[in-house]
């Protein structure tokens, strides 16, 4: 399997852009993706490019990917936040609602 990170474009070139994270930064492959700007998250899979990001989409990856480090070191803690939309009954999309037998008086 593999993970997308997103990383922030610090500097672009022809086909590629230097991003990093707090991991570091790196070339990263973006003739996949439209040519992107500085400041612009993109969506890494094994140093190319599959997607521009928009800021709040880059944190919710970036919060998940925290919350796979906290579990995988045992840190059960460190998820306090991080899945805020989990502390409530999941919901089905409108499409799949209608799909469901009405419900009986209680």
């Amino acid at each position: 399997m593999c993970i997308g990170i997103p990383l922030r474009v610090l500097e672009c070139a022809p086909g590629r852009a230097l991003c990093g994270d707090e991991n570091g930064v790196r070339w990263i492959d973006t003739r996949l993706v439209e040519p992107p700007a500085p400041g612009d998250w993109l969506l890494v899979f094994l140093d190319a490019a599959r997607e521009i990001l928009d800021a709040g989409r880059a944190a919710r990856i970036r919060e998940a990917l925290r919350a796979l480090q906290a579990v995988q070191a045992g840190d059960p803690a460190a998820l306090a936040g991080l899945f805020a939309d989990l502390d409530r009954e999941p919901q089905l999309p409108p499409h799949l609602q209608a799909q469901l037998p009405p419900k009986e008086p209680t």
